[in-house]
């Protein structure tokens, strides 16, 4: 049954302040694009107005005394998109219309990127969830199909500037406070993907879901399993992305969204007796996003935000539900939680259609993770740093992170051990990188060379004998030539 919001939904606004009027005023005059482009539209008799995340960033950036105007602009208008087009022809440097049929045409003008949509007054199919696109004939009937308050404030590009804020958008920004314009339920059966667009707002803008945004989210979490894998999963990469994703996290388990999106997160709320004592591993999996955050952009070589590293950090131990053991004294084991972890890791992030490279790589980084609890106080060979480095590969500055991460006890001496325990493994190894060139261990003899040495053609002993090299090679360093064949040919002997 296809619906629309009536007006006895909405809820009244107070003023705009004056101050805020002429600070807006500012801030769209000092952007040639929204001024060129509202002069176009005005002369030609129509509306044209800055809507949604610009207008919202907008009055951030100017509240925090550091007025600019969002690089990416969304403005709305009462004209048609072929009318929009026409407008634009020889003034835009390009323009696009793959969303045309929603009513939207893209443009690009002097580097600045624009979309502008005609009026909507969408209806959604609640069988569907798909909507049934409708002009719509006035702003405000536009702003009330928006996801949130914040989202649904205006600024006119005609001569006088005026903010049209008929939900309380502004005051929400200001309170850090977050609203649906007419019925969080309504708003939500509409579009559930806005229940985690709800958790990003959290990370992304530090504001605050009220009661019935909580309730509502709670009661239809259900809905998101409609949603196409790939729109979920960039709205979760765009929360865990942000500075402080933890209450965002806390909100989706809470309401049970991850209980749709990703199970294996709030499975970590594992029951603690009074017999079985460990440490609580959901809230442990959130302190080593937090504290692996933290070293990423302490980092000044790393790539921040680094998705592959927080994935990492927030799923490192969801194979520990599946090997929980209850052992003699109170005792809890995980064995092999980091084999069973890499396996969910790849399931989980295959279906929610993450990238092949990011799926492999968090689901190694899930594995190796606990490779440096065998380090002891530094009783392990040359060979066993060699493999760690090798086994990490281009993934080991993010292992560095993730290792040191886990590391959440409050015990101070005993972090500090770990610490200091850590130091000296990556000392170590940055003393064999000095040697040798762990980056890249090869074989001391190539594929030709075994293959002369023993007078066989390409073929799987070829591969063979070179994956033995290698290992010889990870075992004891770089051998002389003539010891890497003496090798070789005792290997080949035994073989035969």
């Amino acid at each position: 049954m296809a619906r629309s919001r009536t007006s006895g939904d909405r809820r009244a606004a107070e003023p705009v302040p004056p101050a805020v009027q002429e600070t807006v005023r500012e801030l769209v005059d000092l952007s040639p694009v929204l001024r060129g482009l509202g002069e176009r539209f005005v002369a030609a008799g129509f509306e044209a107005h800055l809507v949604g995340g610009s207008v919202r960033d907008a009055l951030l950036a100017a509240g925090s005394g550091v007025p600019r105007v969002p690089g990416d602009l969304d403005v709305t208008t009462d004209a048609r998109p072929e009318q929009t087009l026409e407008l634009l022809r020889g003034w835009a440097g390009s323009t696009w219309n793959t969303g045309v049929q929603f009513g939207t045409v893209g443009a690009e003008v002097r580097g600045v990127r624009l979309e502008i949509t005609t009026f909507r007054a969408d209806r959604y199919d609640r069988e569907s969830r798909n909507p049934e696109v409708a002009w719509g004939t006035s702003l405000e009937d536009d702003l009330a199909r928006r996801d949130f308050t914040v989202n649904a404030m205006a600024v006119s590009l005609g001569p006088d500037r005026r903010v049209t804020d008929p939900f309380g958008g502004l005051g929400d920004l200001l309170k850090r406070r977050l609203r649906t314009p007419g019925s969080a339920v309504d708003s939500f059966l509409d579009d559930p993907l806005r229940m985690l667009r709800a958790v990003r707002f959290v990370a992304q803008l530090e504001l605050t879901p009220d009661d019935e945004v909580v309730a509502a989210m709670t009661s239809l979490a259900p809905e998101l399993g409609r949603i196409t894998p790939e729109r979920v999963q960039a709205e979760l990469s765009k929360t865990l992305l942000q500075d402080r994703p933890r209450a965002a996290l806390e909100l989706f388990v809470s309401t049970g969204l991850a209980d749709v999106v990703l199970p294996e997160l709030p499975a970590l709320r594992m029951e603690i007796d009074e017999h079985h004592q460990h440490k609580d591993v959901y809230s442990h999996s959130l302190t080593v996003l937090e504290q692996a955050i933290a070293l990423e952009k302490a980092d000044p070589s790393a790539e921040s935000p680094d998705l592959v590293l927080r994935l990492a950090a927030l799923l490192h131990d969801i194979g520990k539900p599946a090997t929980r053991r209850h052992e003699a004294r109170g005792r809890v084991s995980f064995h092999h939680h980091e084999v069973v972890g890499a396996k969910l890791v790849r399931k989980r992030l295959t279906a929610l259609r993450y990238p092949k490279e990011v799926v492999e790589d968090v689901a190694r980084l899930t594995f190796l993770h606990l490779r440096f609890h065998g380090y002891g106080r530094g009783e392990w060979t040359d060979s066993a740093v060699r493999r760690y480095v090798t086994d990490a590969g281009d993934l080991l500055p993010r292992l560095h992170k993730l290792v040191r991460s886990d590391s959440t006890t409050r015990n101070k001496r005993r972090a500090a051990a770990l610490s200091a325990t850590y130091d000296s493994l990556e000392e170590r190894i940055t003393v064999l990188s000095e040697a040798e060139d762990l980056a890249r261990v090869r074989p001391d003899l190539d594929g030709n060379a075994i293959m002369s040495l023993l007078g066989i053609p390409p073929g799987p002993e070829v591969g063979q004998a070179w994956r033995f090299l290698k290992d010889l090679r990870l075992e004891r360093g770089p051998l002389p030539p003539d010891e890497a064949e003496a090798e070789l040919r005792a290997w080949w002997a035994a073989r035969s």
